[in-house]
This record gives structure tokens, sequence and C-alpha cells, in this order.
């Protein structure tokens, strides 16, 4: 689209006046694209992000909130020179208006999978990520062997770190039923390893990692199944979904657990409570041999 006069695209999104915009971007209080502005200054309204006052206008304006399903080695940021793939790749521009910036709420690291959500909301981004608010992110996390009792003890003690007290909400097995609902998402299938369900409150840099690796256990593949009442349900490895209204607003009034969270926990302590490791191929894979 021809470039325009940034008074004349506030004017014409209802900001103001083509005066008073002049005024309002001579006073500091607009940006494009990150840079303040120019009286006069010349923009693509279809792709310029236009800021007055922190809020978007025009095309960015319409709030985004997309869910997904990071795989293994693709980057949670939005650029990286280094990073082979990241997240902004997978996204289908069908669900990304023109001008919208997105961004991750939190992160996964590269070797990660599971749920990321994407939005342009930042004051709704800070709901769902300040600690304030205990949005609990649930976790299935794949080991070679399962936990023996004193490992088992420790990790639900809590961890020392560097940051302080690393703790977990909860911690148990995963039942039959998970894993096969996990099979029929992950690319690679899970493989011949005990898959264990953690829930953390927290949310410190690699915390899951560094506190099994705290008990001599190197977690395997670890996947990002739940962020609040969001679950990875029917959310296949690679793929992208809109969040619905109920989880929107749910995420930003701080509901931190799913609603059968209680339930869940407390049929995995009706049961032996050691994990069954999966041995399935799962889409013509061969199982992950068992290390002696």
């Amino acid at each position: 689209m021809a470039l325009e006069r940034l008074q004349k695209v506030m004017a014409a999104a209802g900001v103001a006046s083509r005066r008073a915009s002049e005024d309002m971007i001579a006073a500091g209080r607009v940006l494009v694209d990150g840079k303040r502005a120019s009286v006069g200054q010349q923009v693509d309204p279809d792709s310029a992000l236009i800021e007055v006052d922190g809020l978007p206008i025009g095309a960015a304006a319409r709030t985004v909130y997309l869910l997904l399903h990071k795989p293994s080695g693709v980057t949670s940021t939005t650029r990286d020179r280094h990073a082979a793939t990241t997240v902004m790749e997978l996204l289908p521009t069908a669900l990304v208006p023109d001008g919208a910036r997105l961004y991750p709420v939190g992160r996964l690291d590269q070797d990660s999978e599971g749920l990321l959500i994407l939005t342009n909301d930042g004051p709704w981004a800070e709901k769902v990520l300040h600690p304030r608010f205990g949005v609990e992110r649930e976790y299935a996390v794949g080991i070679r062997a399962p936990l023996d009792a004193d490992q088992q003890r420790a990790l639900e003690a809590g961890i020392a770190l560097e940051e302080g007290t690393a703790t977990l909400f909860h911690l148990r097995a995963m039942t039959d039923v998970e894993l096969d609902k996990l099979d029929g998402l992950l690319d690679p299938a899970p493989g011949a390893l005990a898959w264990y369900r953690a829930t953390l409150r927290q949310g410190w840099k690699r915390q899951l990692r560094r506190m099994f690796a705290a008990v001599g256990i190197p977690i395997e593949r670890l996947v990002r199944v739940r962020i609040g009442p969001v679950r990875i349900d029917g959310l296949r490895s690679g793929r992208t979904r809109s969040l619905k209204a109920p989880e929107v607003r749910g995420l930003g009034s701080g509901a931190g657990r799913s609603r059968d969270a209680t339930d869940a926990a407390a049929s995995a302590r009706g049961g032996s409570g050691r994990p069954r490791p999966t041995n399935r191929p799962g889409r013509g894979r061969p199982p992950r041999p068992r290390p002696a």
C-alpha cells in the first residue's frame, strides 16, 4: 500500500483529528515501529506498528492469542539469526494480522517441546507470567528409568538452586490414558521412557532439568502439556490454534489450574505411583532402546 502521512493514518483510525494528531506526535506520544515519530512522517498503515501512549492503533490494534505446540529444535524467540527455525516461522499467516507483532508469553528451551502462547497483548501476558497470579505449568517428563523412593522424596521436598529452593506443586507418574494421548501428539513418539507429570508455579530458567539433574536423573524429553486451564489435548507437534475466548479470560484472570487437575492428581495417588515405561513404536518408528 502507498505511504501516508502519520497524522492522516491516526485520524482515519479515530485517534483524533489531523491537527490534534500532529500535536500528539510533536509531544512525543507516538511511536512508529518502536521509535519516536515525527510530524509529517510517512508510514505504511498496513505494516507499521503505530502506538499512541503505549497502545497500538490500526491493524496492529487487534489482539491475537495463539497456542503453538512447539517441536524440539525450534527457538522460542521471534528473531534469532543463529537459529535454524524460530516459532514465528511455524505460525500460519492466516492467524497473524498484517502489522501485528507477536511475542512468546514465556519461553521453552530449544530442546523442550509443548505449549507456547504468543500474543500482542502485553498487559494480558503480564498476568499469565507474573508469579503473583500463580498460573501453573504442567509438564510431561520422560526419563530413562523410574525414580527411586529417595529421588522422588528429594524432588518433592524441594531442590536448592542458585535462585533459592525450587519446588514442585505436583509430581506423579503418568497414567496409561495420558500416555496414549501423548503418543498421538508427539513427533517422534514418546518411546521407551518412564514418564511423569510435574507441575510448577515457579518459572526459573531450565528449572525442571536442573532439579532432576540434582538427583542424578537427566531429563530425556520435556513436554509442556498445560498452562493454567489450557491443555495440549488434540494439538499435534508443530500445529497452531487460536485460544478460545474462555481460555483467554481464564488465563487473564489468573486461573492457575485446570478444573480436573485435582481429580487427576487424586486418581494418580490411588494407583501404584510407579510409572509404566512406554514401549510403543508409534507412527512406524522403532521404540527407543532402554539402557541397561
